[in-house]
């Protein structure tokens, strides 16, 4: 879909390219500048465990998984000029960047200590790549007065002939956290926060965006211009022309808060998107739907709600009217917003009013409504829909809980699964090893996954009361004979036992099988839990396409000619399972993918894997999901009972 050129900033820098950009990551600084790692001034326990995560699937013994910024030369001291430093620690190892694509084989997460890091050029971020700013006092990044790029920190540059470095909807498995993002330096004619340009599997998550005011400003904080995404909370956008820039084909965003920007968000298109738990304080608009026009709206859809304005004159601009093009363009559903603080809830394009402000808005909605199989338009209040007490907090919205950091408990705290034998090579079966790690952590402690590939054959019981985490996304990975029999399907991780209550904690896992098991329940949750004491966050369900589950397109590449099923080419059972004694189930940010195309092999040719099915919820409790996505099982991506 092509939207219109959002800003002459934007436009004129996307042909600018420097010399930093163009370079392949193996020209960069390959190594740290000293072999000693530097002391840390924090307490935060990501910069204190001890570092052993490897790449199973890889190629280089001595690869560095974790990297310190401050190891790579940059000294976040508010003055130096940091951009080089930085990049380099991004991209040191060969990793993946201009003509890869995507690989699973060169993954980096990247601490930065607390500091101001000043930076000149953009942050790259190369495929793969999780950037960790300080959970206990966020870095800033601030951009130089003489900042020449497109965004401080670019998921997808752009080249001098307008070519991406990866396919925008391809371009999965980023994360940024824990910063604070400074345009203030810059003349205010220019300037952006992140260039955010990505598909599934990506989060931002608690940052801060600080931008020159006034109705001059034209900084932006998120500038998207397209992709196939994704998933962000927990962001605070101050000052600028717009605080979001939105395009992209479906996301959710929980948690934002827009205050004094010209435009808090400007969806300049997009297919769907959710919006929660928005707060807009002193903007001129609050949420602009109304790009392209009457006759040509670039906008699918949009969920506002939950949400509340204050002393913002126009709520939401529409181009939506009674004979607007396409026919179902420009649809709009508002629940539970409080527009006390706006003039205007809903304006149109000249800024003439549709529905009036000073008041909570239960439901109200535009678009084309439906009963059996006629549609006709409607643009006005609607039945508010019944919302089970159980689903909502004490203010009575919808409840929600942001991926839980562990930023008050020591590094001490942190237990690593090769502690209790685990190898994570992607080749030794490290089931036992893994029980035993599940039964060896007590409830104030944390399960660490060092990154790895973790082979199990048998099922993993899971605790009632254990958290767990990740280094950027380790593999568990079910195989062997066990799983093999769909008649007899066994999960892979169990989740407490039908008729317990506990709290359970999964964060930044991916789970994949090594090879067909079609007898495999990825993820089965059989507990209850209280609201919010258990959830599941930025965790992953992927099978096949990626390196060691010979499934990949060398085996199972897509072939239209045939209709037989390579039984080669099984994947699992189902991705994931709620039992129907479980309640309280919470998922946000998690990706339960059927790879239809190759992540590694260089073809990266479409694969055809043959899963039975997605996502299962037969609880009878409460269930949360948030920006989840299910994709390419066979019987259903989703059932709910």
């Amino acid at each position: 879909m092509r939207a219109i050129s959002p800003l002459s900033l934007i436009s004129a820098v996307t042909t600018l390219v420097t010399l930093l950009l163009v370079l392949s990551p193996s020209q960069a600084l390959a190594s740290p500048v000293s072999s000693v790692k530097r002391a840390t001034s924090s307490s935060y326990w990501l910069a204190n465990i001890q570092r052993q995560g490897s790449v199973a699937f890889g190629s280089d013994s001595s690869y560095a998984v974790y990297r310190n910024v401050m190891d790579y030369g940059a000294k976040g001291d508010g003055s130096t000029d940091d951009t080089a430093a930085i990049n380099a620690a991004i991209s040191a190892g060969s990793r993946c960047g201009w003509g890869c694509d995507s690989s699973t084989v060169t993954p980096a997460l990247v601490y930065f200590p607390p500091g101001t890091y000043m930076v000149s050029q953009p942050i790259v971020m190369l495929y793969y790549t999780q950037l960790v700013g300080d959970a206990l006092n966020m870095p800033t990044l601030k951009a130089t007065a003489g900042f020449q790029g497109m965004a401080v920190l670019d998921s997808d540059p752009y080249d001098s002939s307008g070519a991406n470095m990866f396919t925008n909807q391809n371009n999965f498995f980023r994360q940024v956290r824990n910063f604070k993002i400074d345009l203030t330096g810059m003349p205010q004619t220019a300037g952006a926060g992140i260039h955010w340009q990505v598909a599934q599997a990506t989060s931002l998550q608690n940052i801060v965006f600080n931008m020159i005011p006034g109705s001059a400003s034209k900084q932006v904080g998120i500038f998207m211009d397209n992709g196939s995404g994704g998933f962000m909370s927990d962001l605070i956008f101050n000052g600028g022309n717009y605080g979001a820039f939105l395009g992209n084909q479906q996301f959710t965003s929980r948690n934002w808060t827009f205050n004094n920007c010209n435009t808090a968000i400007f969806m300049n298109w997009n297919w769907a998107w959710t919006l929660k738990s928005v707060s807009i304080n002193n903007c001129g608009v609050g949420l602009d739907i109304s790009n392209g026009g009457s006759t040509n709206i670039l906008i699918g859809s949009v969920i506002l709600m939950d949400s509340k304005l204050t002393n913002t004159p126009i709520g939401v601009k529409t181009s939506f009217t009674s004979n607007s093009a396409p026919a179902t363009a420009g649809t709009l559903i508002i629940d539970n917003v409080d527009f006390s603080g706006s003039t205007t809830a809903v304006a149109a394009a000249d800024g003439s009013s549709i529905l009036a402000g000073g008041k909570v808005v239960a439901s109200w909605g535009e678009g084309r409504q439906y009963s059996s199989t006629s549609g006709s338009r409607v643009q006005g209040s609607l039945a508010a829909p019944s919302k089970p007490a159980a689903l909502l907090d004490s203010s009575g919205k919808f409840f929600e809980r942001s991926k839980p950091q562990y930023e008050n408990l020591p590094a001490s705290a942190f237990i690593s699964v090769k502690s209790f034998g685990a190898k994570g090579d992607g080749v030794t079966d490290d089931t036992a090893a893994i029980q035993k790690a599940m039964a060896g952590v007590n409830s104030n402690q944390v399960l660490y996954f060092d990154h790895g590939a973790y082979v199990v054959s048998k099922t993993i019981s899971v605790p009632n009361t254990i958290k767990m985490t990740g280094e950027i996304w380790p593999l568990i990975m079910a195989t062997g004979s066990f799983f093999s029999n769909p008649g007899n399907p066994q999960p892979v991780f169990d989740i407490g036992t039908a008729g317990q209550s506990g709290a359970v904690e999964i964060t930044d896992l991916i789970f994949e099988t090594k090879g067909p098991a079609p007898g495999a329940i990825m993820l089965k949750w059989n507990m209850a839990s209280a609201q919010g004491a258990s959830g599941i966050w930025d965790t992953h369900v992927r099978i096949g396409g990626s390196a060691g589950t010979q499934l990949q397109s060398d085996k199972c590449s897509k072939n239209p000619s045939s209709t037989a099923v390579n039984t080669g080419c099984e994947g699992a059972y189902m991705l994931f399972w709620a039992g129907t004694k479980s309640s309280g189930v919470y998922l946000e940010n998690t990706w339960f993918w059927v790879a239809d195309h190759e992540l590694d092999l260089t073809d990266h040719n479409q694969i055809n894997i043959y899963n039975g099915r997605g996502v299962y919820i037969e609880s009878q409790g409460p269930v949360w999901l948030y920006g989840t996505s299910s994709e390419h099982s066979i019987f259903y991506n989703y059932e709910v009972r």
